[in-house]
């Protein structure tokens, strides 16, 4: 029995919340694009795409405003909502860094001393974090460079991490004045043992790609580097397994005349991306050739335990991270925002510690001691 007498409603609808106001026309500015899908013979697959969000900053490394994190929500927000995307690839412009975490010259010119102002800011960068997770399409970090703090936080919220092997990845919060609370407090202890979570977090320390391939943060490493034409290993790591104080060492950085000749060696070769761009159309081929009801479940039941952790602790690192607003966070970000003036990108700790021995007023004085002065780069040079 036919069912054509039931009223049908078949035009197709839009569920876009964002349209195109949050994508702006020069950098600093979050770019939104949709490519033809591409099968392995190198044809296009009609009516199919992948949702390019990338982070076009590469004066200030990639590094996210305000503007700039609404365009990521707004990306992958109409990227799920897109039923011709199969696969979402957050990537950056140029081959220095993906992203380096949140505009320190906007924090603090304009957050420091605002609490309020930046809690509603952490607001954004909450929903930023929220709309890569919620995400109804398989989110692929595309990893072009360095991969720091709030950058190496939002790329952790994706489902999988293709690297370039020149890429470096870490935190920075305990140095620069804030702590790791914008997901890697969550999903470092998930990902890594607690050891290497804590280590990761409060050390500071630049890990390489491939000691994250290793240590199992990342899907792939590829290499970019051309030398006289052929593609070589990031000439700065070392990438054989040794043993080093009875521990076994992979991935660690070079150091003296090795790391010197490294660099030369950097600066001879050229960044080409071929290989890496190779290895992300297979696996975005991979996930078309899958269930997309399927995958998504398989893909939400991951997701779900980093986002057990980020959604337990999101609000109150909100609170807190507004309130440090006042104090921490502004002595670090002011101090790394005018290096080129005093010379140094950080407080003196031990000074600051002292005048926390000494039960001090941590007033423009108190500030003053710790931030150093214009007459520091002077007496540097």
């Amino acid at each position: 029995m036919s069912l054509s007498w039931i009223p049908r409603d078949n035009e197709v609808k839009d569920h876009r919340v964002f349209g195109d106001e949050h994508f702006g026309s020069e950098a600093p500015r979050t770019i939104y694009e949709k490519r033809p899908l591409i099968d392995p013979d190198g044809r296009r697959v009609e009516g199919l795409y992948t949702a390019w969000v990338t982070l076009d900053n590469p004066k200030q490394f990639n590094s996210y405003t305000t503007e700039m994190a609404k365009g990521v929500t707004a990306g992958f927000q109409n990227a799920s909502l897109d039923r011709s995307v199969v696969a979402v690839i957050f990537t950056a412009a140029g081959d220095r860094a993906f992203c380096t975490g949140g505009n320190t010259k906007e924090y603090a010119e304009y957050y420091a001393r605002r609490p309020n102002e930046y809690g509603e800011y952490m607001d954004i960068f909450n929903g930023m974090v929220d709309a890569i997770l919620n995400c109804k399409k398989p989110t692929i970090c595309r990893v072009n460079g360095m991969r720091v703090a709030g950058g190496q936080e939002i790329g952790m919220a994706c489902d999988f991490t293709l690297a370039s092997d020149l890429a470096i990845f870490g935190q920075a919060g305990p140095k620069h004045g804030s702590a790791p609370d914008g997901g890697s407090t969550d999903f470092l202890p998930w990902m890594f043992s607690i050891e290497d979570a804590m280590w990761n977090c409060v050390s500071c320390e630049m890990w390489s790609a491939y000691k994250m391939k290793v240590k199992g943060l990342i899907t792939a490493v590829k290499r970019v580097l051309k030398v006289d034409g052929e593609f070589i290993p990031n000439p700065l790591v070392r990438t054989d397994c040794y043993v080093e104080d009875g521990e076994i060492v992979y991935g660690e950085f070079k150091s003296g005349e090795k790391a010197k000749e490294a660099k030369q060696i950097l600066e001879s070769g050229s960044i080409d991306f071929e290989l890496l761009d190779t290895e992300l159309s297979r696996v975005i081929w991979r996930l078309t050739n899958l269930f997309p009801g399927c995958l998504m479940k398989s893909i939400d039941g991951i997701r779900a335990k980093k986002k057990f952790f980020w959604d337990m602790m999101k609000v109150p690192n909100r609170h807190w991270l507004s309130a440090n607003m006042s104090v921490e966070a502004n002595l670090g970000f002011t101090a790394f925002s005018t290096r080129k003036i005093t010379g140094r990108d950080t407080i003196d700790f031990v000074r600051y510690r002292q005048l926390i021995a000494e039960g001090r007023q941590m007033d423009e004085e108190a500030f003053a001691e710790v931030l150093g002065s214009p007459k520091d780069s002077t007496s540097r040079r």
